[in-house]
């Protein structure tokens, strides 16, 4: 299960930022994850309620912020959304695509108290 290293990547970057701004803990954490970042939402809830625990960010408000996949057909330059890396263009089922949005994951914005 990938998701319990992000939650313990997201962990990491928290309590360094706690340490740095001599702070006490996370109020809120805001976390931006595309759909096709390969993130399972139950996993990463299950990892998230083990790997935060006795951490900095065990009492704080969690909001994550989800992307839609989007995604340029490099054949007919049609722009659409997409639900996995393998969809076709809806237009001339070309499977040759850039992807525009979607793989996002990372930390948005983070409440720290004092």
């Amino acid at each position: 299960m990938h998701e319990l290293s992000i939650v313990m990547s997201i962990v990491d970057v928290a309590e360094e930022q706690v340490r740095s701004h001599q702070a006490k803990e996370v109020e809120r954490i805001d976390l931006e994850i595309g759909a096709l970042a390969g993130v399972d939402d139950h996993a990463l809830e299950f990892a998230w309620e083990a790997g935060v625990k006795n951490t900095v960010l065990e009492k704080a408000l969690r909001i994550i912020h989800k992307h839609n996949g989007m995604a340029k057909c490099l054949e007919c330059n049609q722009e659409f959304e997409i639900n996995t890396l393998y969809d076709p263009c809806p237009l001339c089922g070309e499977h040759l695509l850039q992807i525009l949005q979607g793989k996002e994951m990372k930390i948005q914005s983070m409440v720290l108290l004092n």
